[in-house]
């Protein structure tokens, strides 16, 4: 009975896979996203140069077979320091993630499963998503001061709302329904029907969420960095080196290209697995496919 269902578990989940897989735009976003998250976690062994090491006798030099995306106003290698600047800004990408999956599932199950919260929570996250999402990360980083550390805060902040609405929006129907009722009526202890019986059978709209706030993050960082208040110039970022770059666009446009390619095929791959996502586990969208 356990091998078997161990190989039934199996096979579904391939079986999820190579659905997944068989969309052609759902695949090549994958493999891009994937390239570039390989490609920052071994940016030590990939990068050709330091991403720190000065050539001023090479400055603003033009993409060559020796930096093949040009070199910046400091003579750094461009390449380099976008795959460095990868890590960086993948990790408060998956950090922001991290944080609002957290404090959103949170509010979202007390306020959705609870009827007292359920209203007090909402005006709350109402009153969040009332601010334009970059005003309000300008004014918290502002407010925390410029780190990485405290972008993932504010940016945790400005998205907690979104996903607290989206699991808000699960729980109350999930907690209507019969098998939630019988746990209910059978005592079973709150704690454990929010975990087994409903936080379970949230899944998917929760993996769908965090590929859009994952992308939305990386955005909001390079834009918060571009403005001067993100995090501090001297960490490699895609933003730090589009904001750099931007008073030498007009003779070295490459300084400026490159990390703003690298965030538009990250965000872009991102947005389109996660339509991939979304598609494949909602039943409606399934059928009507």
């Amino acid at each position: 009975m356990s091998i078997s269902l161990v190989v039934n578990t199996s096979a579904r989940q391939d079986s999820f896979f190579w659905q997944l897989m068989s969309r052609p735009t759902t695949a090549i976003a994958a493999v891009l996203l994937g390239l570039i998250v390989v490609s920052a976690a071994l940016a030590p062994w990939l990068a050709p140069f330091n991403p720190g090491q000065l050539a001023i006798i090479h400055r603003l030099k033009a993409p060559d077979l020796l930096h093949i995306m040009g070199t910046d106003e400091l003579g750094r290698d461009v390449f380099s320091r976008i795959l460095f600047a990868g890590q960086t800004s993948l990790s408060v990408g998956i950090s922001v993630v991290v944080f609002t999956s957290i404090t959103g599932v949170l509010l979202g199950l007390l306020a959705g499963y609870f009827r007292a919260l359920d209203a007090p929570l909402s005006r709350l996250i109402d009153a969040m998503m009332a601010f334009p999402d970059i005003l309000l990360a300008i004014a918290l980083v502002a407010a925390l001061g410029p780190s990485s550390t405290n972008v993932v805060i504010a940016l945790g902040i400005v998205y907690t709302p979104r996903m607290a609405r989206v699991i808000r929006a699960s729980t109350l129907v999930i907690r209507e329904l019969p098998y939630v009722e019988a746990a209910k009526a059978l005592a079973v202890p709150t704690p454990v029907i929010l975990y087994r019986h409903i936080l379970r059978n949230l899944t998917s709209p929760l993996l769908v969420q965090c590929t859009f706030i994952f992308a939305n993050a990386i955005l909001a960082e390079a834009g918060l960095t571009f403005l001067g208040v993100g995090v501090s110039p001297d960490i490699p970022t895609w933003g730090t080196m589009i904001s750099q770059g931007r008073q030498y666009m007009d003779q070295a446009s490459w300084i400026m290209l490159f990390p703003g390619l690298a965030i538009v095929i990250t965000v872009l791959s991102l947005q389109l697995l996660g339509d991939g996502l979304r598609d494949l586990l909602d039943p409606r969208l399934a059928k009507g496919a």
